[in-house]
């Protein structure tokens, strides 16, 4: 078995599986624009190699980019077949090569998930899996009712559901999970029982519903996409579904669950060094915060200080008030001075909230045009193809 790393080891390992086969290659694609990739496909035809790729009928992009994929492929000699439009997404990524090893990727072939996102990708020979996997993509292919035969083997929406659940209830002591959104209610819930039995349970992603007894941060400085988990550093989850109802339940997804210590062991010191970056980006992003404010405040304080009428005569009115006729009356200075601040903090705090709700309500009205940049991107939008989900 062996583990890619994204970014870092690029496409290497999946053209190298490309370039050794000597028989047949069996392909999945959501997303792709690896020029190279398309090429060691080209080469694997001429040498006489079985090529069948299974293309999603769509993307979030649309399907344009799909379709000229296919010509393409078509054009170089690829047997392509599409996807059904049954299920809401085709999502899954995999690569299968002679029918005797298995690339079970969370990214797809495309520059933004390689080169600019932490996901995950292994290649395995174990023949259960590869047998497994190929019982999948004919099914897929001649557009058939898939049927789950091994455990190991995480599709949705057939066994993703069971078998994620029984992976997560496994946890005795620790769970790290990176995932751009956890949100299912049933999977949150089995999260929060092993937490409340003493599991230490860290998430790098987001989680839907806010819980007290799960830890959630963003990744700092990077793109996530892989969905992945390590259970008690002993055994992983890789794959393309999240925790969240539609990639459990209403999508074609692909996950496998393994037992390699080594490569465990590899994933989680990733997660570590990417759970402290950004944990430390947590941190410093609340100092920044909090200087703002302060920077915020002291321009506020010059401001109203520079058009501040003279506090003197106002009070010395206020005295007179209180006092009446009395000539003499006792006043505490201290706690005058006290009264006076608390007033005008809450007067402040008045001043403040209402005009961030105005401005909040101001940029409402606005819609998104009001972002720095919003103009720029809706002269340039992104290409489909640089898009991944």
């Amino acid at each position: 078995m062996q583990l890619m790393i994204q970014p870092g080891d690029g496409p290497g390992l999946v053209i190298k599986g490309i370039n050794s086969a000597k028989s047949s290659i069996e392909i999945v694609i959501f997303r792709f624009d690896r020029s190279e990739i398309e090429r060691a496909l080209a080469n694997a035809v001429k040498r006489g190699v079985f090529v069948h790729a299974l293309v999603a009928h769509a993307n979030r992009g649309g399907e344009d980019g799909l379709r000229d994929l296919e010509m393409r492929l078509l054009a170089e000699g690829v047997n392509v077949a599409r996807t059904s439009n049954d299920l809401v997404r085709y999502h899954g990524k995999m690569m299968i090569v002679d029918r005797r090893e298995l690339h079970l990727l969370s990214f797809n072939l495309t520059y933004l998930d390689i080169e600019r996102s932490r996901s995950f990708g292994i290649v395995t020979t174990n023949r259960n899996l590869v047998h497994e996997a190929v019982r999948l993509f004919e099914a897929d292919t001649k557009r058939l009712v898939y049927e789950a035969g091994n455990q190991k083997l995480i599709v949705s929406p057939v066994n993703a559901r069971k078998e994620l659940a029984r992976f997560i209830k496994g946890a005795k002591k620790e769970l790290l999970i990176y995932d751009p959104m956890v949100s299912d209610s049933a999977m949150i819930r089995i999260l929060e029982e092993r937490a409340a039995a003493g599991v230490d349970i860290r998430i790098l992603g987001e989680l839907g519903q806010k819980r007290a007894t799960l830890r959630a941060l963003k990744l700092h400085r990077m793109r996530l996409h892989t969905r992945a988990m390590i259970r008690d550093r002993t055994h992983a989850f890789i794959g393309s579904q999240s925790l969240r109802e539609a990639e459990l339940d209403a999508r074609r997804e692909v996950g496998i669950v393994f037992p390699d210590k080594r490569i465990v062991s590899r994933i989680a010191a990733i997660f570590e060094h990417d759970w402290q970056a950004a944990d430390k980006a947590k941190e410093q992003t609340a100092v920044d915060e909090e200087a703002a404010a302060a920077k915020a405040a002291k321009k506020v304080a010059k401001a109203v200080t520079r058009d501040l009428q003279p506090v003197a005569p106002v009070l010395q009115a206020v005295i007179h008030e209180i006092a009446g006729d009395e000539k003499h009356v006792e006043l505490d200075p201290k706690e005058v001075e006290e009264s006076v601040k608390e007033a005008v903090k809450e007067a402040v705090r008045e001043v403040v909230k209402d005009v961030v709700v105005e401005v909040v309500e101001q940029r409402e009205d606005l819609g998104p045009e009001w972002l720095p940049g919003a103009k720029e991107s809706q002269k340039a939008p992104a290409p489909a193809n640089g898009r991944s989900k």
